[in-house]
């Protein structure tokens, strides 16, 4: 079963928690052991799984990666947005997680990340519930 999330970001780089969205699509598929897929439908935007509680953790990885991949005078993409693209390869569009017991399996401090890299834009994310066979 393949769900859609549709985010609006607010800033050019931001990583938006879509954890509490992700958990409730699992809960509403009412499967007990399976998989996630978490797949950003975007080129410039990513996903990741990181720290959750502590907010300066998402502040200090969009900061890194805007001085890893500045907007730079040496691109040469006539959009402007270079930078953007080089962030979601790195970053990468799509994230596989696990469900047990009717529940993600995250670390006490993980949450899910939608990474805007060249917002703010209204965005989709396909999310993919699979049942263990």
């Amino acid at each position: 079963m393949i769900s859609y999330l549709t985010l609006r970001s607010r800033e050019r780089t931001e990583l938006i928690d879509i954890t509490a969205q992700v958990e409730d699509l699992v809960s509403a598929a009412r499967i007990s052991s399976g998989c996630c897929d978490v797949f950003v439908m975007h080129t410039t935007a990513g996903v990741t799984v990181n720290e959750g509680a502590d907010p300066a953790v998402k502040r200090d990885i969009a900061e890194c990666l805007n001085r890893l991949v500045p907007n730079a005078h040496y691109f040469t993409h006539a959009e402007g947005n270079s930078a953007a693209h080089v962030k979601s390869s790195l970053v990468g569009t799509c994230q596989r997680l696990l469900i047990d017991r009717g529940k993600l399996i995250l670390g006490t401090w993980q949450a899910i990340y939608f990474c805007e890299f060249d917002g703010p834009r209204e965005r989709k994310v396909a999310v993919r519930i699979s049942i263990d066979s």
